[in-house]
């Protein structure tokens, strides 16, 4: 039997592909790991207006836009900058969402500067435990390939250690 196992790794990978490594992602930094049934993204958002943070999924794609205003609301013709190292303006973010997230589920909290996006795993991609149903008292069950008239070969009685 070849099974495919769920290997998180890989799916956050794909999850997130190349597009962190945008121009863009320069201006909104980044953290990414999964707990539990969720992937969490911490994303550094100083000096910017809550009201200006805008999330939205289409076709997979997350997309996360904000905007950080100058600190500076009356400069004039008379101001001089000497430094300016802050940037400002609009910055955007896109992730690629895989198939085995809960689209519909996705949450978004701004405190301190830092947007966390709660990214659950969907139900179908999460591992369960299937039960064996078996008639109890009888010697004939249904095995994949088999059919319930067929006669039990010596091999079906005892469990054998390879």
């Amino acid at each position: 039997m070849n099974a495919t196992s769920f290997n998180p790794i890989r799916d956050l990978d794909r999850f997130f592909s190349d597009v962190t490594r945008t121009p863009n992602s320069v201006g909104l930094p980044m953290d990414l790991y999964r707990t539990g049934d969720s992937f969490i993204a911490h994303i550094d958002m100083p000096g910017v207006d809550p009201a200006s943070i805008d999330v939205d999924v289409e076709d997979r794609t997350l997309t996360v836009r904000a905007e950080r205003a100058t600190t500076i609301k009356d400069a004039d013709a008379d101001t001089k900058w000497l430094t300016r190292e802050r940037p400002t303006g609009t910055f955007a973010r896109q992730l690629t969402l895989g198939n085995r997230v809960a689209v519909s589920r996705i949450s978004a909290d701004y405190a301190d500067g830092v947007l966390t996006l709660t990214i659950p795993v969907a139900d179908e991609a999460k591992p369960r435990k299937i039960s064996v149903a078996h008639a109890a008292g009888r010697s004939s069950s249904v095995i994949s390939g088999e059919t319930a008239d067929s006669a039990p070969t010596a091999a079906d009685e005892a469990p054998t250690a390879d």
